[in-house]
């Protein structure tokens, strides 16, 4: 064993002592029956603590997903339905086990979603923008690649015969899913239009290109090792699959060109080679159609670039399957396995939502999120069932303020027992939530795509909010610090879990032990 690895158990060994030696306190129904209830209870309770060992693992990451969002989300969450807010839970909240984890990079204080989710499925920490790789690699160049790959948890669970799954709201080779199949020098590598003529003539190969060709690299790379490849793949990023030729363009494409690669390969057509049995779909339709029952491999690219935020989804030309309804057949596919399955899937857009300036758009994906997780606590059994649901890093996303209890998270601040918005020094309303840094105020009224904030000028000093509809899908918030977008921070994040080996979810971890716990879940290395 990896003596990295080793050296990880030392952790976890310290939490199965404290989680077996816990005091159970029970919560009695009623005086007349406390007793038999506390029993049960405590039986219930010392039956999960014994279970450490899982026949599946479903990691969920909502990208960019801080505290702050946590708290503004499940708020926003409460409201929609008519609620104060403050007091309600999104679906995994409702976990018994969390853990708050440190998300700094190797070379960064505020880390990147290469970097973050590297660790996250590989258990080594490592540097800003590369994908795979240890901290000896030298972003951009290629040949530092060479030799220092990780392997990860999904390619583990590939090769113990499990089933394996990526979905994302993102381009399904952006950083997050990427670190999970990939091993790049930089993140952007996403296809060999993207990279630079040295690194393709050392050999290295985009990221795109690795994922079609997955099952065969990670043969090569064990000797002896035979896998049948990822069984689910549902995202975005089309365009780093087809040639950059029109007449390679789908049937939905936006851009008069839709593809971006230079080599004139289509990836689409080589993975239905390798999987002639499988099913490429690019739309609703083609997604509904799928029958979960007999399909053996998936491959769905809904959008050229990154999907729709949940909030504009139905603005897509051809339809846009949800992030609940794509976890959901990845379920019904992966669970035709006996031997179990393990699936990443990642809220892309909570992230964009916020480097965009909008909080509407990225608390609005971290409900759908929610709606997804619970999803797959609807369909899986929590005997045999670990699902882990956590984020890559946060954002400056602040709460601020005194507003009363009940105010609209995306209101104006309004303080206990008046009515009136709160004026600042300079007799301006100002909102709950905001941003240290970023694009600044926009508004644009009814409007549910964050990124056109990318078109206006960057705002500059305080904007007089007196007349402005702040909770407007459109409206994207102030900004202390004008920059051309919003950045990550270096905050803490939260970790729940629900199943076996849960209860291994406490304390302030780093977030190499994610990978840690997935792997004594389901026995991913092998003596």
């Amino acid at each position: 064993m990896n003596k990295t690895y080793k050296a990880a158990y030392g952790v976890l060994a310290l939490a199965v002592s404290t989680a077996l030696s816990a005091e159970v306190v029970p919560a009695y129904q009623s005086a007349d029956n406390w007793y038999t209830d506390a029993q049960t209870k405590l039986t219930q309770k010392l039956e999960t603590n014994n279970k450490f060992k899982a026949k599946n693992v479903i990691l969920f990451v909502g990208d960019g997903m801080g505290i702050s969002t946590l708290t503004a989300s499940r708020i926003l969450k409460g409201q929609q339905a008519g609620n104060s807010g403050e007091e309600g839970y999104l679906s995994f909240e409702a976990f018994q086990h969390t853990a708050l984890v440190k998300t700094y990079n190797v070379d960064a204080q505020t880390p990147d979603s290469a970097g973050t989710m590297t660790a996250m499925m590989s258990g080594l920490k490592t540097d800003v923008g590369v994908i795979g790789v240890d901290e000896d690699v030298e972003r951009g160049d290629c040949s530092t690649a060479k030799g220092n790959e990780v392997t990860t948890a999904l390619e583990l669970a590939e090769i113990k015969g499990l089933s394996t799954g990526i979905i994302s709201t993102a381009r399904i080779t952006h950083a997050t899913p990427a670190a999970t199949y990939a091993k790049s020098a930089d993140r952007n590598w996403e296809d060999d239009g993207d990279m630079p003529a040295a690194a393709l003539a050392a050999g290295c190969t985009d990221i795109a290109s690795q994922l079609v060709n997955f099952e065969a690299n990670l043969e090569a790379r064990f000797k002896g090792v035979d896998v049948d490849g990822i069984d689910v793949v549902m995202g975005g990023g089309r365009r780093s699959f087809l040639p950059k030729d029109a007449a390679f363009n789908s049937a939905d494409a936006v851009s008069e060109v839709e593809g971006d690669r230079t080599d004139a390969k289509d990836l689409t057509a080589q993975w239905q080679a390798h999987y002639p049995q499988g099913k490429y779909v690019i739309d609703q339709a083609g997604f509904e159609a799928v029958d979960a029952a007999t399909t053996t491999k998936l491959f769905g690219l809904f959008n050229e670039s990154h999907m729709q935020y949940e909030a504009d989804r139905a603005n897509d030309v051809a339809g846009e399957p949800s992030i609940a309804q794509m976890t959901e057949k990845a379920i019904d596919i992966l669970d035709n396995n006996e031997q179990g399955y393990f699936l990443m899937v990642e809220s892309g857009r909570i992230d964009h939502g916020h480097h965009a300036g909008s909080a509407y758009n990225a608390l609005t994906d971290a409900i759908a999120l929610s709606d997804a997780v619970e999803k797959a606590v609807a369909m899986t059994n929590p005997d045999d069932t670990l699902i882990l649901v956590t984020a890559d890093h946060g954002h400056v996303f602040t709460i601020a303020g005194y507003p009363k209890r009940g105010n609209p998270i995306l209101g104006k601040v309004v303080s206990v027992g008046s009515d009136e918005a709160a004026l600042d020094a300079e007799g301006m309303p100002y909102t709950t939530v905001g941003y240290n840094n970023g694009n600044g105020f926009h508004d644009l009224g009814n409007a549910t795509d964050a990124d056109l904030s990318y078109g206006q000028d960057i705002a500059l000093g305080r904007a007089d909010l007196t007349t402005i509809d702040t909770t407007a899908s459109g409206y994207h918030q102030e900004a202390l610090v004008p920059l051309s977008d919003e950045t990550h921070s270096g905050e803490d994040i939260a970790l729940h879990a629900q199943g076996p080996g849960a209860q291994l979810v406490q304390g302030v971890i780093e977030q190499s032990v994610v990978f840690h716990l997935i792997e004594q879940a389901l026995d991913l290395i092998q003596e």
